[in-house]
């Protein structure tokens, strides 16, 4: 693309240039030929009689016989001192002659030539001089023919010349830029169809690529696909071996939870061990750190959940305000969103008295989410707590300590960022997270 444009803007106009300047060079040729030719139809017709020029009253070529016609003859003689006119054309009657011609036109010796431009009434004209000698017996009479022709029309020949040429070459130059924008969209479709393509997987509309790529994509695009699926077989294959193990170590529990002879201190410390698996088991199922984080559309889940909570907690009188802009994605897993939201919201209904806000914006490349209540809030020392990694989720404050440990690590798992606080709109506790686009 740059080759061409360099050939298009630079090459294409110094070509213009060298045609024009080309041309212009034969041109004046041209008219120096023909002025030429010219002279010699006038020293065809003049006879020296009697040491005097002798010229016939109309000529041959009509132009010299038309006034101000823009072809022009005289015959001239050098003294010492002045340059004499012997002869001058009816068409240059009417106009005036410099007293003094160019030194390069006055001196010419018999046999010269010259071919020059000259000043009449404020316009250009070209010039040819040619210097001959008439011999009339043992006495030479040498003189100069000059022809001189207008030069208005050959300007504004090469004028329009020049104008057609750069009109040319301009839509010349249209048409290769066109030809190559044309070229270049056509080899660029498919690296364009696959970035659609990759953004609607992003944004989870699509779960592979589906279009027909050129054999230098099609590898590429293979072994995309494949990538998609095994990250999808794995995660699955992995999830039911957790599942599988999380059965397998709470049938045991149960059992001995079932023994009525165990003292108070053992239930509780199967009901920790119960607890500790469950957050283990959805802290390793997380797709946090998956290569490729599909876009999940968050309004369906978020409706969903609402729902669901709305069932649970039917008896309650609690307001929800939900402040959601449409067609947001979360680049994750939808059991990850749903665990990060249900236990947010979880905590909200338990510790709201009657009012829950949640909130989810995309502010650049960052999504935020919001929840807030009007509860008692979290004391600050507890914040701190909370953030700390380590800290057990059954040690912070009735209401809002419940799944928190969980929502930290999957937080975390998605480079993400989990920040508490006060609600500056409901007085309880906000609780604020942000992703940003990897």
């Amino acid at each position: 693309m740059v080759s061409i444009l360099a050939m298009v803007i630079i090459i294409l106009p110094v070509i213009a240039v060298i045609i024009m300047n080309s041309f212009e060079k034969h041109m004046v040729r041209s008219i120096e030929n023909e002025l030429s030719a010219y002279s010699y139809s006038i020293l065809a017709v003049a006879e020296v009689e009697q040491g005097s020029l002798v010229m016939p009253e109309g000529l041959i070529e009509n132009q010299f016989n038309v006034s101000s016609s823009g072809l022009y003859a005289f015959i001239s003689q050098q003294s010492k001192l002045k340059t004499n006119s012997l002869w001058r054309s009816q068409s240059l009657l009417t106009l005036s002659l410099p007293k003094q011609l160019p030194e390069q036109l006055a001196l010419l010796t018999t046999g010269d030539t010259a071919f020059s431009t000259i000043e009449i009434d404020g316009f250009e004209h070209f010039i040819y001089s040619y210097a001959i000698s008439f011999n009339e017996g043992e006495q030479n009479f040498p003189m100069t023919v000059h022809i001189v022709k207008d030069k208005q029309t050959f300007l504004a020949f090469m004028a329009d010349f020049k104008q057609q040429l750069w009109f040319g070459l301009s839509m010349l130059m249209v048409i290769i830029l066109l030809l190559q924008l044309a070229w270049l969209l056509w080899t660029l479709k498919p690296l364009s169809t696959l970035e659609k393509e990759v953004k609607a997987i992003e944004q989870g509309k699509a779960q592979r690529l589906t279009s027909i790529y050129p054999k230098e994509l099609s590898q590429l695009t293979s072994q995309l696909n494949q990538l998609l699926d095994t990250e999808q077989k794995q995660r699955q294959r992995y999830r039911n071996a957790l599942s599988d193990l999380a059965h397998s170590l709470k049938t045991p529990l149960a059992v001995l939870q079932a023994q009525s002879d165990i003292s108070a201190v053992n239930q509780e410390q199967i009901s920790r061990i119960n607890s500790t698996i469950d957050h283990q088991l959805k802290r390793a199922q997380s797709a946090g750190n998956s290569s490729w984080l599909i876009g999940i559309d968050i309004a369906p889940v978020v409706e969903k959940l609402l729902n669901t909570l709305a069932k649970i907690y039917q008896g309650q009188q609690k307001q929800v305000t939900v402040n959601l802009t449409q067609k947001l994605s979360f680049k994750g897993d939808e059991a990850d969103l749903l665990e990060l939201l249900g236990n947010l919201l979880d905590n909200a209904y338990k510790a709201a008295k009657s009012k829950i806000s949640l909130s989810i914006r995309q502010q650049d490349k960052t999504l935020i989410i919001n929840v807030e209540d009007d509860g008692v809030g979290i004391k600050e020392q507890e914040v701190q707590r909370i953030l700390e990694r380590g800290v057990r989720a059954d040690t912070y404050q009735e209401g809002h300590g419940v799944g928190l440990a969980i929502v930290r690590d999957l937080v975390e798992s998605y480079q993400g960022e989990l920040s508490i606080g006060c609600s500056a709109n409901l007085g309880g506790a906000q609780f604020q997270l942000s992703f940003s686009s990897k």
